[in-house]
C-alpha cells in the first residue's frame, strides 16, 4: 500500500477517534436524569419518609430530574416565596406606609400593614415623623383590618414564641415585648409601656428562666429570684386599637384618638421604606411577622381594606394561575399546616422570581447565601469563598424543605425544591444531607 494511503487513513483514524474522545468526555459533564436518579437515590435518608425532588435547567428550560413533584407537601417557609412573589407583582419600589386625610383641625390615618414603624431593624421614620410634627389632633382608624390576629392553621400553643407574632394593620416594634436584664439584675421590658405588666409568679418555676404572657392578656409572668445576666426573650403581644393607641401616645408623646370611619378614595398614601429591605430582611432570617403583614400591605393596593384571604386570592388569579399544580395557600410565612404546595410548582415559581427580578446579583442578594448568609449561611461552604446555592429553607417539626437557584462548576444554571415531610430524625441529619447532595451537583457538573 502506497504510503501516501496509509497516512491518510492514519488522520481518519486519528480524527475518528478524537471526536469519540471527545464526545465521551463532554458528555461526562452532562447532566442526565440517571445521573441525578443514581445521585439521589443512593441516600438512605430519603428513603424512610416522603421526599420530593425537582431539579430544572434554567437555560434549557427542561426539568432534568424529579420524584415526587406534583406531590403536596408542607412547604412551611417555602411559602414566603409566594409572599415575594406576590409583593414584587404589587408592590413598586416602596412600601406604603400609612394612608391618611386631613380635615380641619384633624389628622385621620389608616394603616396599610407596614411591618417598618419603629421596626428594630428597617428604621424607617417617616411614618412617625408625619405623625410627630403634625400640628394637628391624631386618630387612628383601625376597622380597615379583617382577618383574626393568627393565620388560618396557626397553633395557639405557640403564642408565646417570637416567631408567632400577631397580624394587625398597624403593627409597632415588631409586635413583640423584648426582656432583658439590666446591670443591676432587674428585669427590663421595650416598649416601657409594658414594665407595669409584669408580675413575679412563686408558683411560676420553669426549667430555664423565662417569661410567660397570659394567653389572651398583655400580663407576663417572671420566676422569683435571680435573672440570668445575659438573659434575653421575646414575646409577642395581643394586639389591639386600644394597644395600638397606647403605644403610639407613649412614643409620640401626644395624643392620639381612636375613630370608626371608612377610608375615602382621595386618602393620601405616604411610602416609609425600600420595598427590597423589607424583602430581604422577610428572606434572610425567615421572619414570619413581615411575611404576613406584607400580604396586607399588598391586599391595601386592592382597596381599603386589609385582608390576607384577598391578596392570596388575587394573587393566584392574576399571577400564579398558570404553575403546574395550584397552591393550597393559607397564609404569608408558612407557619400555617394548611398550606400544601408542590416541589414542580416551587421550581415554577422560583423561575417566575427570576423572570420578574431579571438580575441574578440582585435576586441572590436578596435570599440565603450558601456558606454566606442567612438561614443558610451554616447549611453550605462555600467553593473558594465563592456561594453557589441561594435560596428559601422551611422548618417546622418533621419538615425540612430548601428550594433555590444552584449554579455548577461547570457554569450550568439550576433551579431546585427539596422538600421533606414526616421524619422522624434530627432536622440536622436531613439539612446536612440535602447539602451533601446539592454540593455533589454543584461539584460534578
Amino acid at each position: 500500500m502506497p504510503i501516501k494511503n496509509l497516512k491518510t487513513q492514519s488522520k481518519l483514524a486519528y480524527c475518528f477517534y478524537a471526536i469519540i474522545f471527545a464526545s465521551i468526555t463532554g458528555c461526562s459533564h452532562q447532566i442526565t436524569q440517571h445521573k441525578i436518579s443514581k445521585i439521589f437515590n443512593n441516600s438512605a435518608i430519603n428513603q424512610n419518609h416522603f421526599t420530593g425532588f425537582a431539579l430544572y435547567d434554567q437555560d434549557k428550560r427542561k426539568m432534568i430530574f424529579a420524584q415526587n413533584e406534583s406531590k403536596y407537601f408542607t412547604p412551611a417557609s417555602n411559602t414566603k416565596l409566594f409572599t415575594f412573589y406576590t409583593a414584587l407583582q404589587m408592590l413598586g419600589d416602596s412600601i406604603p406606609g400609612l394612608r391618611y386625610l386631613e380635615r380641619n383641625d384633624s389628622l385621620i390615618f389608616w394603616g396599610t400593614g407596614d411591618p417598618s414603624l419603629l421596626h428594630s431593624a428597617l428604621k424607617s421614620t417617616k411614618v412617625y415623623d408625619l405623625l410627630k410634627e403634625s400640628p394637628k389632633k391624631l386618630f387612628f382608624a383601625d376597622n380597615n383590618y379583617q382577618g383574626n390576629f393568627y393565620g388560618e392553621g396557626w397553633p395557639y400553643g405557640d403564642y408565646n414564641d417570637y416567631y408567632q407574632a400577631e397580624i394587625n394593620a398597624m403593627p409597632i416594634e415588631d409586635n413583640v415585648a423584648k426582656f432583658q436584664a439590666d446591670a443591676q439584675g432587674n428585669l427590663q421590658v421595650k416598649p416601657a409601656y409594658f414594665q407595669s405588666k409584669l408580675q413575679p409568679d412563686t408558683s411560676f418555676k420553669p426549667k430555664n428562666y423565662m417569661v410567660k404572657r397570659a394567653l389572651f392578656e398583655n400580663w407576663f409572668m417572671y420566676p422569683t429570684g435571680k435573672i440570668p445576666s445575659k438573659f434575653k426573650q421575646e414575646i409577642p403581644w395581643k394586639t389591639s386599637p386600644e394597644l395600638t393607641i397606647s403605644l403610639l401616645q407613649d412614643s409620640l408623646k401626644k395624643p392620639v384618638g381612636l375613630v370608626k370611619l371608612d377610608m375615602p378614595k382621595n386618602a393620601k398614601t405616604l411610602y416609609s421604606i425600600a420595598s427590597d429591605s423589607v424583602y430581604k430582611y422577610m428572606l434572610l432570617p425567615s421572619d414570619n411577622f413581615i411575611a404576613e403583614q406584607l400580604l396586607l400591605v399588598c391586599s391595601s393596593k386592592l382597596s381599603g381594606n386589609l385582608s390576607t384571604q384577598a391578596a392570596i386570592n388575587f394573587s393566584k388569579k392574576h399571577f400564579l394561575n398558570d404553575l403546574p399544580d395550584e397552591p393550597q395557600w393559607s397564609d404569608g410565612s408558612g407557619l400555617s399546616r394548611q398550606d400544601l404546595f408542590t416541589p414542580q410548582t416551587l421550581v415554577a415559581l422560583l423561575q417566575k422570581i427570576r423572570l420578574k427580578i431579571n438580575n441574578d446579583p440582585k435576586l441572590h442578594s436578596l435570599l440565603p447565601s450558601g456558606g454566606v448568609s442567612g438561614t443558610l449561611r451554616n447549611t453550605y461552604k462555600t467553593d473558594n469563598g465563592v456561594p453557589f446555592v441561594w435560596g428559601k429553607t422551611g422548618s417546622l417539626s418533621n419538615v425540612y424543605n430548601q428550594s433555590g437557584y444552584l449554579v455548577t462548576r461547570k457554569g450550568k444554571k439550576l433551579i431546585f425544591s427539596y422538600m421533606n415531610n414526616n421524619f422522624i430524625q434530627p432536622t440536622a441529619a436531613i439539612r446536612a444531607e440535602i447539602a451533601r447532595i446539592i454540593t455533589e451537583i454543584h461539584n460534578r457538573f
